[in-house]
């Protein structure tokens, strides 16, 4: 059985500020057989999205604020313009999502400690998660201690599901939502890249430069993850430069504006296959 979270970190630049990102790091990267093992499964269940009708398929998205007091810098964090900013990121997609609904929870603990794996975590998720297969459970916490020290944020992948419906979500730095405090990471594209993992997509820079990549054909290698916005990178020979603006690598927010179509037609394939999303 694989882990069903995988996540994306961010480094703190003191202990005692962490909330002073600098960049982002991987926490934990898929590793060639946990891909292997995942793409096996896809290839075996795989339900293609029909060629020539037209996809349209709407994501409810539940916000489970965790707070550690009622403050803005104790958790609380209004959320609307993150449903803008993912809607955004996802037109041309055919997924709208919609906020349906939020709740606040104060519960230090959680907000200071929940992390990938962690007993927290799972007491908070088995209390919270709303809906089914097809919705998307944001959780937001300050990642200070613990296993979820100094990440940005986590998710699960849509195969996970059916092996532990409770665990299905996103976990992610309240303080990275749009007006945050995570600069340069507080435009909302936290929730968007970590929404991919939960709609089926990889890291730009999987498998480096050798293999097969991220499993999609348009994006080109890339031998590493890119931080900031070095336009013009091309770390591997061939395949273009560097997917710098892609929302499934590590640079700036202000450095990511798209999806390709590749990825595009992989979401779509992988709801239908594992999130019981119907066109």
């Amino acid at each position: 059985m694989f882990k069903s979270a995988f996540f994306v970190s961010l480094l703190a630049t003191t202990l005692a500020n962490p909330f002073n990102l600098t960049r982002r790091t991987c926490g934990s990267e898929l590793t060639t057989e946990q891909i292997a093992a995942f793409e096996a499964d896809f290839t075996a269940k795989k339900v293609e999205a029909p060629e020539f009708s037209i996809f349209a398929a709407t994501i409810p998205v539940y916000f489970h604020v965790i707070q550690k007091d009622s403050t803005l810098s104790g958790g609380k964090r209004p959320l609307n313009a993150q449903i803008s900013v993912m809607n955004q990121a996802y037109a041309g997609s055919g997924l709208t999502f919609t906020l349906a609904g939020i709740d606040h929870t104060t519960n230090a603990n959680w907000f200071n400690q929940v992390g990938p794996d962690s007993s927290l975590q799972t007491t908070m998720k088995n209390s919270l998660r709303t809906g089914g297969v097809n919705a998307l459970n944001v959780y937001t916490v300050g990642f200070v201690s613990g296993s979820g020290a100094g990440l940005l944020g986590y998710s699960t992948f849509p195969s996970s599901y059916s092996g532990n419906p409770k665990d299905d979500g996103v976990v992610m730095l309240y303080s990275s939502v749009p007006g945050g405090t995570a600069s340069p990471y507080n435009l909302g594209q936290t929730l968007t890249h970590e929404a991919g993992h939960w709609l089926g997509l990889y890291h730009t820079f999987q498998g480096g430069c050798s293999g097969s990549g991220d499993s999609v054909s348009d994006t080109p290698p890339e031998a590493s993850a890119a931080f900031g916005c070095p336009t013009g990178r091309d770390t591997c020979s061939g395949g273009g430069v560097d997917p710098i603006h892609n929302f499934m690598d590590y640079t700036d927010d202000a450095c990511m504006t798209q999806f390709t179509a590749g990825q595009i037609a992989r979401i779509k394939s992988q709801i239908l296959t594992y999130r019981n999303i119907s066109v």
